[in-house]
């Protein structure tokens, strides 16, 4: 069960780690972690979907685990357009024929915007929390104010403090982060532990605040990125077939799900997983196997 082998793929700005399970020529799935998570969050999903004949990639995320930039002089961006820019750079370098992508929090992110600009390139979609994509003028808007407390760490990072704050305490905060954002989780701080290491990453912290501060407004993008960035901005609907997954007790946020249903114009469908937290796959590995079975053609 899990992942039994491990690589990597060279890409213009990354090498990119990745682990993997099942059939080398099986129909593929390429899962996403969120922050502050790892691949760890799939080794169960891996499992299941290996034993049903898929074949199961999990990347690191830049600033993650073992994947490193190949240059130092790389702006350490970590806005969506850069991060559904290495998803596509993993597909093409492994030479994957319209896999299914799928994620939660950054790598739900990355998912969504992939699926909604090159459809051609996936064959379905899994996303956590429905419509992830950030459009124009997202950072000026106020939610609702028992939201936004959930947010506080988002407004720490815009601070020097913050940064100060991530680099010094990054196990201590994170651990924090996921135990208050899966509240019904008894195995949340032992599973931490497990993929803590990968927040040693040199370039984790510059990664995150870059991430927090962008989509904001606090920070610029990577040029490289504008184009995927202004496509990003109109928020593209998604076509591909998609199956949202709802976590009922996300200590993070507020209610997504359903609420941007429009933004869905292929085939959908939407399940509610009551009392699970923030990290669905690895909460509810099952539920979310069976939602990349059920797109498997």
């Amino acid at each position: 069960m899990g992942f039994t082998r491990r690589g990597s793929v060279r890409t213009p700005v990354l090498e990119i780690a990745y682990e993997e399970a099942g059939p080398p020529d099986g129909p593929a799935a390429v899962l996403s972690h969120g922050f502050p998570y790892d691949v760890r969050a799939y080794d169960e999903v891996a499992g299941l979907l290996a034993a049903s004949g898929m074949r199961v990639i999990a990347p690191y995320l830049r600033g993650y685990g073992p994947t490193r930039f190949t240059d130092a002089a790389t702006m350490r961006s970590g806005e969506q357009a850069a991060l559904a820019q290495d998803l596509l750079d993993l597909i093409e370098g492994l030479g994957l024929d319209r896999p299914i992508v799928g994620g939660y929090d950054w790598g739900g992110r990355a998912s969504c915007l992939v699926a909604a600009v090159h459809p051609d390139r996936v064959g379905g979609l899994v996303t956590v929390g429905g419509y992830n994509v950030f459009g124009a003028g997202f950072g000026q808007e106020p939610a609702p104010p028992e939201w936004e407390r959930t947010y506080w760490y988002q407004y720490y990072f815009h601070s020097e403090r913050g940064r100060r704050g991530l680099e010094r305490y990054r196990r201590e905060l994170c651990e924090l982060l996921w135990t208050t954002w899966s509240p019904q989780w008894a195995g949340a701080a032992a599973a931490f532990a497990a993929s803590a290491p990968s927040l040693d990453n040199p370039d984790f912290v510059d990664v995150v605040i870059h991430s927090y501060r962008h989509r904001y407004g606090l920070a610029e993008g990577d040029p490289r990125y504008a184009d995927l960035e202004a496509a990003a901005s109109t928020e593209p609907p998604i076509g591909v077939p998609t199956v949202v997954l709802e976590s009922g007790a996300d200590g993070v946020g507020g209610p997504g799900g359903e609420t941007d249903r429009e933004k869905f114009t292929g085939a959908y469908a939407f399940r509610e997983l009551p009392g699970i937290g923030h990290d669905l796959p690895q909460e509810a590995p099952r539920e979310f196997a069976d939602g990349v079975l059920s797109l498997r053609a």
